[in-house]
């Protein structure tokens, strides 16, 4: 499943400023919001579905990269934001250090396959080194954006 698909360009943040888990969540759930991914109305229940998949385990997986999802009924269509933090998230990562890079999808629970596919695919570019430091070093919403479509045509290798 490519980015594209799934992220929009509204929900990118390349200058996340929260340093901590609950309010970074906050932040790229507004990130949906604004790119109108999910409803105002549902805002609160989509940060509390976040988090309460934090508290089974944390979904910072290490390298300075965390990827917090959840399913939600109010969603008709996978949906997920991109953001970059320059100072780093604390967020309880497996190996302890600071979140730079955070990828955030927000599924409906009759769609699992489509789910799995974002985890699978964000999880394999975030895999590359090359991918991981442009990421990092994006300076707005279209370099980001563009490293996506990079990533989306392969041209990082896999």
């Amino acid at each position: 499943m490519k980015f594209s698909e799934f992220i929009s360009k509204e929900a990118i943040r390349p200058d996340l400023e929260s340093v901590d888990k609950e309010s970074v969540i906050r932040e790229m759930a507004k990130a949906l919001q604004a790119a109108h991914s999910i409803d105002d109305d549902q805002f609160e229940s989509v940060v509390e579905a976040i988090l309460k998949r934090e508290e089974l385990g944390s979904t910072g997986i290490g390298r300075g990269v965390a990827v917090p999802h959840t399913k939600h009924p109010t969603v008709d269509k996978l949906c997920g934001a991109v953001g970059v933090s320059e100072e780093g998230v604390e967020f309880d990562s497996l190996d302890g250090e600071k979140v730079h890079l955070l990828f955030l999808l927000v599924s409906p629970p009759d769609r699992p396959g489509d789910h799995l596919r974002a985890l699978e695919n964000i999880s394999r570019q975030l895999r590359n080194d090359t991918f991981c430091r442009f990421l990092k070093q994006s300076k707005n919403s279209d370099d980001v954006w563009t490293l996506l479509e990079e990533a989306d045509n392969n041209q990082f290798g896999s």
